[in-house]
């Protein structure tokens, strides 16, 4: 299934909910959309438990020069 398909699948979720359950359930499905999302992409390999943990390298002064 390609990227847009999914996206398509995804907004169509998230108008059904906004639409017959209110901005209630539309945040609902947004937020369980997003952590399924980041838990597929774990069980995937694309992601490790470290990447949410690392600190930022560089600073921002660092960034500007």
């Amino acid at each position: 299934m390609s990227m847009a398909v999914v996206g398509l699948l995804a907004g169509m979720a998230l108008g059904f909910a906004g639409y017959f359950g209110g901005f209630g359930a539309f945040v609902l499905v947004a937020a369980l959309g997003a952590i399924g999302f980041v838990a597929g992409r774990f069980l995937d390999g694309d992601l490790e438990a470290g990447d949410f943990f690392r600190p930022r390298t560089g600073d921002r002064e660092d960034r500007r020069r």
